[in-house]
C-alpha cells in the first residue's frame, strides 16, 4: 500500500504545526506559577550592613518557575521615596530587566529599561545570590511603582561560561544539590 506524497506532506506539516504550538505553550505558559506576597518578601541590601532587609511592598504579585532562576518577576508599589532608598540601600549599576510573558502585563521590561537609562527609575540590589549566581534586582520609579527580577551576576557568568570561580565569590554549591544557597565563609 503506497502513501501518496500529498498525504505524507500533510502529515509532516500537521506534526510540525502541533510541535510548534506545543513549544510555544511550554515557553510562555506551562512552567510559570503565581507568587503571592505571602510566599516572598521584597528585600533590599542595606548599604551599611550589607544585609538584606524587608521593605514596604504593597500589592505584590509575581510569577516564577522552577525551570530557571531567571523566570522570577514581581510588581508592587512602595511608599518609600527614591531619596530614602538611595541613602539606605545599595544601587545596582548594571540592571537589565528581562522580558516577561505577555500575559504578565504589569511587568514591561522595555519601559523599565528605558526608565533606568533616563534616571526615572533606580535599580537596587535586592539580594545578592538569592539563588547561587543570580541576584534579585528591584527597580523603583519616582511614583513608587516597583519591579523585581533575577539577573545573573558576575560570579554566575564566569562559572556558567565554564571558567573558574573568580576570587571573592561565594563557594558554588555541589552540582547535584537542590539547595542553590551559597555557602558563606
Amino acid at each position: 500500500m503506497a502513501v501518496s506524497g500529498k498525504i505524507l506532506g500533510s502529515l509532516i506539516v500537521a506534526i510540525a504545526l502541533i510541535a510548534g504550538v506545543a513549544i510555544y505553550w511550554l515557553q510562555i505558559y506551562a512552567f510559570y506559577e503565581p507568587v503571592t506576597a505571602d510566599a516572598v518578601e521584597m528585600r533590599m541590601t542595606n548599604v551599611v550592613t550589607g544585609q538584606a532587609e524587608g521593605i514596604i511592598a504593597d500589592g505584590f504579585h509575581g510569577i516564577d518557575a522552577d525551570s530557571s532562576p531567571l523566570r522570577f518577576r514581581g510588581c508592587f508599589t512602595t511608599t518609600m521615596s527614591q531619596a530614602l532608598l538611595t541613602e539606605t540601600y545599595e544601587t545596582y549599576e548594571q540592571a537589565a530587566p528581562l522580558t516577561a510573558p505577555r500575559w504578565f502585563d504589569c511587568f514591561n521590561a522595555v519601559e523599565i529599561g528605558k526608565a533606568l537609562e533616563t534616571g526615572e527609575a533606580i535599580a537596587f540590589l535586592g539580594e545578592r545570590d538569592i539563588i547561587w549566581g543570580f541576584d534579585r534586582v528591584i527597580a523603583v520609579f519616582g511614583d513608587g511603582r516597583s519591579f523585581a527580577w533575577h539577573q545573573i551576576n558576575d560570579c554566575g557568568k564566569e562559572v556558567f561560561d565554564g571558567r573558574p570561580l573568580p576570587e571573592g565569590c561565594p563557594t558554588q554549591p555541589p552540582a547535584h544539590s537542590n539547595d542553590m544557597t551559597p555557602e558563606r565563609n
